[in-house]
């Protein structure tokens, strides 16, 4: 079994760094807009299932409806939904477990296959400033730790180098971009990729409120 799992936040949680842009309400609309978009992208390719975690009964209830698989999250933080995911693929058997992150709007079809097929024991897509890791493949689950948080890219290679586990980059623009800040919101509007990410930045008029906030 192959799983690619997406870890979301609480929605109330979710995306800080845009307040007191975005309400909380706002945000939460904005993180679930980007994770249909993804589920759009990651329930369309043959031979993976897709696992959504979150401590969140809204992000639950639609990863269900769309046929993910929906585990509830029992501990704060990301590390500690990797650990609970690490956990469900060994108790099924996956023989590979990949992690992306879902606040990553312009992934596409594409880009993920190339990664996913991509070889070795682990595959790693940074992300744009190479401070984050967007994607982290690791095949089988357990072949190294997993580091998210802070730096975790260069984490996740020095990780992989101490054991002598061989370490496979994939730099390509749609998994490297994630939208956390403001500017962010202008890249997607500017980069007009279809998909309800765009939508909800254009029903919240965002544009003209960064604008504003910039005179």
């Amino acid at each position: 079994m192959r799983v690619i799992a997406l870890p979301v936040k609480a929605l109330a949680e979710a995306k800080s760094r845009l307040d007191p842009m975005l309400t909380p309400l706002e945000r939460g609309a904005l993180t679930l807009a980007m994770l249909e978009d993804v589920m759009d992208v990651t329930m369309s390719l043959p031979g993976w299932i897709t696992w959504v975690i979150s401590p969140d009964e809204t992000v639950l209830e639609i990863s269900l409806r769309r046929g993910a698989h929906a585990i509830e999250e029992q501990t704060p933080r990301l590390a500690g939904a990797v650990r609970q995911l690490e956990e469900e693929a060994a108790a099924t058997g996956a023989e590979v477990l990949a992690v992306l992150l879902p606040d990553t709007p312009f992934v596409t079809g594409r880009a993920l296959t190339q990664a996913l097929r991509t070889l070795g024991p682990v595959v790693l897509a940074p992300s744009v400033d190479e401070s984050g890791t967007n994607l982290l493949v690791r095949r089988p689950p357990s072949v190294i730790r997993a580091r998210f948080g802070s730096d975790s890219y260069r984490k996740h290679l020095q990780g992989a180098a101490e054991i002598g586990v061989p370490t496979s980059v994939v730099d390509v623009p749609e998994l490297a971009f994630d939208l956390d800040l403001p500017g962010d919101i202008l890249t997607v509007l500017d980069g007009a990729v279809p998909g309800r990410t765009l939508e909800v930045c254009l029903e919240m008029g965002l544009r003209s409120r960064l604008g504003a906030r910039t005179i």
